[in-house]
């Protein structure tokens, strides 16, 4: 065992655990950052070429924490030297005067941020290339856009080194000591640290059931799929913005054409349950299926089979807002578990809060939304 003894270990260096690692570092803490694969991987949720940002939330907290996310992500991107977040705006598309697009106008307003409500006639007049009922329309969010997930990643963790923390990958902790200096043990090496931040991923429930927390997480494998344009030009981020839908079965997102020329990311926003250990046998023939059915009848102007079918992996939570809490028993491991396949974006903020959590102060959010107490099963302290 090492003598030294960091003021913070992290466990997971995907975004979260990245994210929670820069801020550290960046303070001028002693951090560990510890990752269970080899570095870079696509077995968890971090990895690929984009994700969308917005400020358009139904929910006012997280339009709240957007604010300053938008900022620390162009913060990260002047530090690190390259583009991590392209400003193409984002629309959330449901029915006119829906609860789902009300609800994103009300916390928009209510959080000072630029939007425009446009009506069904001009939604239909500015994406030709959709087509929704005549009782569809968009809340648009200037604001939004296009992150650039890996280079982010990256941009995360070369900065966090930057500033001093180490970053050791292929250590999978298999077990955590508690006590006022908590043991982090590996195969190859245990490590100590005055506070532990867990940023596990879909590994959540395999690291926190030892210590006594059972979260009713639900693990997805999501078909990250791409459609090809029938004639090229027409879905580019100057015509067709990152989106989300709602009034159906399940949420729909896409991408406009970004990462693989002329082709379009339309994905579901569900799929088949899975282990993660076993994440390549589950069946999501069923959610390819829905999804050709989806853009068949949605984006006519693309082929209606995917050229390229990708995966991800989600962890939900029931009500799919995250953990952000203590460990209960323990006001020196904290965890951030549970993102439901839209963390990504809140990561500078996440990684704020947890850090600020770890280092035994108020977080700069209220986390009411976040805490472990809501699941009658168990009690935060």
């Amino acid at each position: 065992m090492s003598d030294v003894v960091y003021d913070v270990v992290v466990v997971g260096a995907g975004v979260e655990g990245s994210a929670s690692a820069y801020y550290l570092a960046k303070r001028g803490k002693k951090t560990l950052l510890l990752e269970q694969f080899p570095l870079p991987h696509s077995r968890g949720s971090s990895h690929g070429q984009s994700r969308i940002t917005r400020k358009a939330y139904p929910q006012d907290f997280y339009t709240e924490m957007m604010h300053e996310a938008t900022d620390i992500w162009r913060q990260l991107e002047k530090e690190a030297g390259w583009e991590v977040f392209s400003q193409t705006g984002f629309i959330a598309i449901g029915k006119h005067k829906g609860d789902y697009l009300e609800n994103n106008v009300s916390s928009l307003q209510r959080n000072n941020a630029r939007f425009e409500y446009l009506t069904p006639q001009d939604f239909r007049r500015r994406y030709p290339m959709l087509r929704y009922p005549d009782d569809y329309s968009c809340v648009a969010d200037p604001e939004g856009g296009i992150l650039r997930a890996d280079k982010a990643l990256l941009a995360y963790q070369a900065m966090f080194q930057k500033y001093g923390g180490r970053l050791i990958d292929g250590a999978k902790v298999t077990n955590i000591r508690r006590g006022n200096i908590v043991t982090l043990d590996t195969p190859n090496a245990s490590y100590r640290g005055r506070s532990v931040i867990i940023c596990p991923g879909p590994w959540a429930s395999h690291i926190l059931r030892p210590l006594g927390v059972k979260l009713p997480l639900k693990i997805v494998r999501i078909s990250v799929c791409y459609w090809r344009e029938r004639q090229p030009g027409g879905h580019g981020p100057s015509a067709l913005q990152p989106f989300s839908a709602r009034g159906f079965t399940w949420g729909i997102y896409g991408i406009p054409c970004f990462e693989y020329p002329g082709q379009v990311k339309v994905c579901l926003h569900y799929g088949p349950e899975i282990d993660a250990e076993f994440r390549d046998q589950a069946d999501d023939k069923w959610a390819i299926d829905l999804m050709k059915e989806y853009v068949r009848e949605h984006f006519p102007a693309l082929e209606p089979s995917p050229s390229i079918v990708e995966t991800c992996i989600y962890t939900n939570t029931p009500d799919e807002h995250p953990v952000l809490d203590y460990v209960p028993g323990s006001r020196n491991i904290v965890m951030g578990v549970g993102f439901s396949g839209h963390g990504f974006k809140l990561s500078p903020v996440v990684g704020k809060v947890l850090g600020q959590l770890a280092c035994g102060e108020t977080p700069s959010y209220g986390l009411n939304p976040f805490r472990i107490d809501r699941f009658p099963q168990q009690a935060s302290l």
